[in-house]
């Protein structure tokens, strides 16, 4: 895809913000069943369905000529995908031209053992790994099949070569709320950074959301009698907001969705691996990018698609978690849309 030599408008939506963050998933497959992500005997999509690794760098590759700074794949687990180094490695030529200033994925670990050498050449430097427990035994009765011992390895591997990496932990009553500070210690021991998540009510898990539903001010308040809290200007792009532990000399980020509505300021925008493009993470209006990609060869029709949706982009989600209902907020699981 060739740029023009005068950058086009960039994405602004009705309320005055700029689209400068992509997360785009590239299957919804994942070699785990994480218990406040998915139903233990998920559906997946027919791969028919899914777009080509050709056609997923087309639509980023449309996205960042309108403005997009920072591109994230996610999935389901984004390494499961057959010859995805493939699009990440193409997707890099972004970063040598310097339209895109960075290029990442978050990830369940299960693959960087494999792969971690290679995505740190082809321009990735950061990485989210999700880790919500240091306990093998409960690892496994989380995820419903993963192993720790092997996640750990890649970790471990991803740091040999380079990549800079972020632990995910959705924090979970009565599951690992007692492990969160030791959590904590661990990353922040290895140079990682620790962003904690409040459980999101997204899909039929097969179980009450409820009883998972942890605030993280309440994990806050915890973690500040133990170690000193200090607020930090720091931030990634994306909605975690963080603290630096003076006891650890780490990074602790919140991501609240549920107990602080991080809506004014969100630039971020998500791409399912259909090409349904979701201006909301908990809203169901949501645009068609598959069909204007399909269409012509010519990105026009895609890009005038992309525009249409930006302006109707919400203020913010009315996610909440309800005790007399205990159906999702939204109905499709999380990755579906993209972790």
């Amino acid at each position: 895809m060739s740029f023009a030599a005068v950058a086009p408008a960039p994405l602004v939506d009705p309320f005055q913000r700029a689209i400068s963050y992509l997360r785009v998933s590239v299957t919804d497959r994942c070699d785990f069943r994480c218990v406040y992500c998915m139903s233990e005997h998920m559906q997946f999509l027919p791969k028919r369905e899914l777009l080509t690794l050709e056609e997923l760098d087309r639509l980023c590759s449309s996205f960042i000529m309108l403005g997009v700074k920072k591109l994230r794949l996610t999935g389901g687990e984004p390494l499961v995908r057959r010859d995805l180094m493939t699009l990440i490695r193409s997707l890099g030529r972004h970063l040598d031209s310097g339209a895109l200033e960075e290029l990442t994925l978050t990830t369940n670990g299960s693959q960087l053992e494999t792969h971690a050498r290679d995505l740190f050449a082809a321009g990735v430097r950061r990485i989210n790994v999700s880790i919500d427990t240091l306990d093998p035994e409960k690892f496994r009765e989380i995820t419903r099949r993963g192993d720790l011992a092997q996640v750990i390895r890649g970790v471990d591997a991803a740091l040999a070569a380079g990549l800079k990496i972020k632990i995910n932990t959705v924090a979970l009553r009565g599951v690992n709320e007692d492990e969160i500070a030791s959590i904590a210690e661990w990353s922040h021991a290895r140079g990682m950074d620790l962003s904690l998540i409040e459980t999101m009510p997204l899909g039929d898990i097969d179980g009450d959301r409820t009883d998972q539903y942890l605030p993280l001010s309440l994990v806050k308040a915890r973690l500040a009698q133990r170690w000193t809290l200090n607020e930090s200007a720091y931030r990634t792009g994306g909605p975690a907001r963080y603290v630096s532990v003076a006891e650890t000399g780490g990074r602790i980020g919140f991501i609240t969705p549920m107990t602080h509505n991080f809506c004014e300021s969100c630039n971020r925008v998500r791409v399912t691996c259909t090409g349904t493009l979701y201006m909301c993470l908990g809203q169901d209006d949501a645009a068609d990018l598959r069909t204007p990609l399909r269409a012509s060869e010519d990105d026009g029709k895609l890009v005038e698609a992309i525009r249409e949706a930006i302006r109707r982009k919400p203020k913010g989600h009315d996610f909440i978690i309800d005790r007399r209902n205990a159906k999702p907020a939204v109905a499709r699981h999380m990755s579906t849309t993209g972790g």
